[in-house]
């Protein structure tokens, strides 16, 4: 019994120590984890550049090994137009962008030969924090992690950035940034920073719809790089501590400044209208010369309208569906173009013309209705005042009966 006895002691002994041996060895290595100093962790935001797809600005997360001196940047906004069926993707809304690592100076290189600005907002976060970010970029930056779908208002380099640093917080960057609104738009942002580029700012502002004009939480406003730096500033950590801890240049600014915020005004928008009304008045016995002056407004809104019905219809940019300016800028008005040549050519229209006309005309008293009732609400008060004038009296002047047969001018 004895000799048993031991036998079973001896073997419970060596049981507790095969176990106690990984934990040993487990210990001893987070306390080597933990010895070790934490990267640091900033955020580097560029300003916005000249070309049309740099006017919304860039940013990236730095992580600096304190061990080494080397600084990483993590850099969202890499795209590859060599993949099969790029354009195709871009036009429907399924775009693919990376996650890409790459050492900071290298990052910023083309920034400094454009003459864009950057700087770098130093985080103040506990080592667990850095550490866990740190690891969670690296891992998301090998190639078969680094995919992810682009979508232009919330899922953009700015967003993820953003989201990255809000897992590293618990939650904590969403939960003091949701509640909070300026009132600005993904349009108003979108018209303010294309407004250099005024083919830009116009196409955004006529082929955005109701979901650019919903007001925008400071957390979902930080699609823009320039504002996600402002929310920083303002961000605390879990223990009270401000998130940011310094501010440094990285590169000076050499070319014009973001664009600044400004009121939207209708009115001016308006007195056009009614002028360019006022002449087609005018010119109420000139069928032919309106004709002319009508052709490229009307193939125009063709073009306009059929694009709009693509976005809507056939790809994935939602921010572009159920445009209200589809009643302002027709595609019936295709309809239009064979009447105005005859009437160029001093024929008769004919009365599918004056019918397509009077249509046009009330598709656009039905924007304005909609408007003032505020269904699905939509910013498009601008085009109403310019579009609904002109069409109406377009109707009104060539689309009588004595017009069809009346060509003599």
């Amino acid at each position: 019994m004895k000799r048993r006895g031991l036998i079973l002691t001896l073997w419970l002994a060596l049981c507790m120590l095969a176990t106690a041996v990984p934990a040993i060895a487990f210990a001893q290595a987070t306390a080597a984890v933990a010895g070790t100093p934490a990267p640091r962790i900033g955020v580097v935001t560029m300003q916005p550049g000249t070309v049309f797809f740099e006017r919304f600005g860039h940013d990236a997360i730095v992580v600096l090994d304190p061990a080494s001196g080397e600084a990483t940047s993590y850099n969202f906004g890499y795209f590859d137009p060599s993949e099969d069926d790029f354009i195709g993707r871009f036009v429907r809304g399924d775009m693919m962008y990376y996650l890409v690592a790459l050492p900071l100076q290298q990052d910023l290189s083309y920034y400094d030969e454009t003459g864009r600005g950057a700087s770098v907002q130093w985080l103040d976060l506990r080592p667990d924090q850095a550490r866990a970010l740190a690891a969670d970029l690296a891992e998301r930056a090998r190639p078969e992690n680094a995919r992810y779908h682009y979508d232009y208002y919330t899922a953009n380099c700015a967003t993820m950035v953003r989201d990255t640093l809000d897992k590293a917080l618990g939650g904590g960057l969403h939960a003091q940034l949701s509640g909070r609104s300026r009132g600005n738009t993904y349009r108003s942002e979108s018209v303010r920073l294309a407004s250099p580029a005024p083919w830009m700012w116009l196409g955004f502002d006529v082929g955005l719809g109701p979901f650019a004009d919903q007001p925008l939480s400071r957390w979902q406003e930080a699609f823009v790089p320039m504002r996600l730096a402002d929310a920083l500033r303002q961000a605390r950590n879990s223990d009270g501590r401000p998130l940011v801890q310094s501010e440094q240049e990285l590169l000076p600014h050499r070319i014009d400044p973001e664009p600044k915020e400004f009121p939207r005004r209708w009115w001016p928008w308006l007195l056009c209208g009614l002028a360019i009304a006022a002449g087609v008045l005018a010119l109420r016995n000139r069928p032919r010369l309106l004709a002319g002056l009508g052709l490229p407004l009307w193939l125009l809104c063709a073009v306009a309208g059929g694009l709009l019905v693509f976005l809507w219809g056939f790809s994935t940019h939602y921010a572009a569906w159920a445009n209200r300016n589809l009643l302002l800028l027709s595609p019936l008005c295709v309809l239009l173009l064979p009447g105005a040549v005859r009437l160029l050519r001093r024929r008769p229209p004919g009365r599918m013309f004056t019918v397509v006309l009077w249509l046009v005309a009330l598709q656009a008293l039905a924007a304005l209705i909609l408007h003032w009732l505020s269904l699905q609400a939509q910013y498009n008060v601008q085009w109403i005042v310019l579009l609904l004038p002109i069409h109406a009296a377009l109707a009104w002047v060539l689309g009588r009966d004595r017009h069809l047969s009346d060509t003599r001018h």
